[in-house]
């Protein structure tokens, strides 16, 4: 987890304030934008570009409610301010992959070190054996967690608890809590349930992890991710023919 993500956190600092900068510039032609549209009887294109972008501008920060989830089953737990980056996501970078994550120790151990200023590093969910599921990052933000800064940028990121040379700890609640998670942040993104959508840390390019492991089954994870999904669906249908109480 180390040299390596605190390498990408300096490199997304820098890209932030060039960032910040060609915000600005944005914001400005945005206004120019919005005047030459108005005029032209098109003023809700320039409408919509500013309501994109300001929560970008100087001072202003997107509404947020402290200790809000994305996933209704998840305990709120912040990781440091130092080990992600915030962002308006996916308006801002489109979210299209979910990576797969083993800790390399306990569930205490992931949880203590993301809460670490210095770790340089940190995942949006943490899954225990139990298959309790702990957030740390909300979606909307870029988490250090794949040690490749565009990967970091799409993705969200799931720690499992366990190593990934002992197949005893990926029991039957991890797998089927980290399944209904990702397949919640699927749907939620439109993400497609396959393999090159949902993929190990060992797959993101310039990693030097290993991770799951070779005893992450992904057969039977892929298969309760597509159940979790559909059932996902099917409650929302049946929701949807209920009638009314008014």
């Amino acid at each position: 987890m180390g040299a390596r993500r605190a390498s990408e956190k300096t490199e997304d600092t820098r890209a932030a304030g060039r960032a910040r900068a060609a915000d600005r510039r944005i914001g400005r032609r945005a206004l120019i934008v919005g005047g030459a549209a108005a005029a032209a009887g098109a003023a809700v294109l320039a409408r919509d570009e500013l309501s994109r972008l300001w929560w970008r501008t100087p001072g202003v920060d997107k509404p947020r409610k402290a200790g809000e989830v994305d996933y209704r089953g998840a305990r709120w737990v912040a990781a440091s301010e130092a080990n992600w980056r915030r962002a308006d996501r996916p308006d801002d970078y489109g979210i299209d992959m979910v990576v797969v994550h083993v800790t390399q120790g306990s569930f205490d151990s992931a949880v203590r070190v993301f809460q670490d200023p210095g770790h340089g590093a940190a995942s949006h969910y943490v899954v225990r054996k139990d298959g309790h599921v702990t957030q740390m990052i909300r979606e909307l933000d870029v988490a250090y967690h794949a040690g490749n800064r565009a990967y970091n940028e799409r993705s969200v990121g799931i720690e499992h608890e366990g190593f990934v040379d002992r197949p005893e700890d990926f029991t039957d609640a991890m797998y089927a809590a980290s399944a209904r998670l990702t397949a919640g942040i699927c749907a939620r993104y439109g993400i497609p349930v396959d393999r090159e959508h949902i993929i190990g840390h060992v797959e993101v390019p310039g990693t030097d992890h290993t991770d799951p492991g070779p005893h992450w089954d992904w057969d039977r994870y892929m298969e309760l991710v597509r159940r979790a999904g559909a059932a996902r669906t099917r409650r929302a249908g049946e929701d949807a023919s209920r009638p009314s109480s008014g």
